[in-house]
């Protein structure tokens, strides 16, 4: 009983992986703008779920429960060094395919002019499309505080692409 036990808890650790690794690379990809530490932040969050497989008493969960463990190994990385400062460039990222490149250049330009603790609910709800109380448990603050976030998130972005048209018209 245990082989058949332990064959399942690996086919569906194996269709968590695939299911997810899309969306657990996009937002590591937001958070480090690294594509090859991306890559580190999925493999070990993999690495660390696998763990805690057991765990998982809830399916519906898992997502979120990927996107914490995401989070928590990006916050790690500035724990463990000191980062050297270095000039990269950008690599593109497909926000929405029908929008121009130089739309998609501006758009990650504005969402990276945001402070992490603003960008990273508005990435969550507008890209992993969760829900303000599933943003909230992912970064243990309160649904509340969520939803003040994503407001002015969303008003800076407003008022950061309002501003070239006030100077335009004035």
């Amino acid at each position: 009983m245990r082989v058949i036990l332990g064959f399942s808890k690996r086919k569906s650790f194996e269709q968590a992986v695939r299911a997810f690794t899309p969306d657990l690379y996009r937002f590591a990809w937001w958070l480090c703008r690294d594509k090859f530490v991306a890559e580190d932040l999925v493999q070990e969050t993999f690495a660390r779920a696998w763990k805690a497989w057991d765990d998982i008493k809830d399916s519906s969960s898992t997502r979120s429960w990927l996107i914490t463990i995401v989070r928590r190994e990006h916050a790690r990385l500035y724990e463990r060094k000191q980062l050297d400062m270095v000039d990269a460039e950008l690599e593109d990222i497909q926000v929405a395919a029908d929008h121009e490149p130089i739309e998609l250049f501006e758009m990650e330009n504005l969402l990276e002019s945001l402070p992490l603790s603003l960008r990273e609910p508005l990435v969550l709800q507008a890209l992993g499309g969760f829900s303000c109380a599933e943003i909230a448990d992912m970064l243990g603050t309160t649904e509340g505080a969520v939803m003040t976030r994503l407001t002015r998130a969303r008003q800076a972005l407003r008022g950061t692409l309002e501003a070239p048209v006030r100077r335009a018209g004035a």
